[in-house]
């Protein structure tokens, strides 16, 4: 059976398609919903992110021992997840043992690892961060003759966004 390929608009039918614009993907996402509450063929439209940008946040410093401390979590969940599976075929006080003895044994090896892996890195990254991509607008695009029912709903309801 083949996929079927979504359409992919070109600039030009996008300025001519597009519904509404918003500041933030949360408004663009309510006016779906809104427009779904109205019983709106939904399944034609798009929300299309424009001027993209990657938002690195810094959340602190990262230590080596942060950085091992970090691999010791990690690692403990990894030894719960392999002595629960190893345990599927124990019982008893031997079932307790080898979940205890994988946490344990995850947590070491977790730190270890992290501890050399920030060490490698010679100082060059010495924070932690989470990483998000951010566009400036969300257009709301729709497709297949849709557009003007979708801004009448839109502006009888109060969400219409900027045209």
């Amino acid at each position: 059976m083949s996929e079927i390929e979504p359409e992919t608009p070109d600039a030009a039918t996008i300025a001519w398609n597009k519904v509404a614009s918003y500041a933030s993907y949360e408004e663009a996402q309510a006016a779906v919903d809104r427009l779904s509450d109205e019983k709106f063929p939904v399944e034609h439209l798009d929300i299309i992110g424009s001027d993209l940008r990657l938002v690195e946040h810094v959340t602190g410093r990262l230590t080596t021992s942060r950085a091992a401390a970090a691999g010791a979590a990690g690692g403990a969940w990894f030894g719960l997840l392999i002595g629960l599976l190893v345990g599927l075929f124990a019982e008893g006080a031997v079932w307790l043992g080898l979940i205890l003895g994988g946490v344990l044994f995850g947590a070491l090896w977790g730190a270890v690892l992290g501890w050399a892996g920030h060490a490698a890195t010679g100082g060059r990254r010495d924070f932690s961060s989470t990483r998000a991509l951010a566009a400036s607008r969300y257009d709301l695009v729709a497709r297949g003759g849709h557009t003007e029912q979708a801004r009448v709903i839109l502006q009888r309801e109060g969400t219409g966004g900027t045209p």
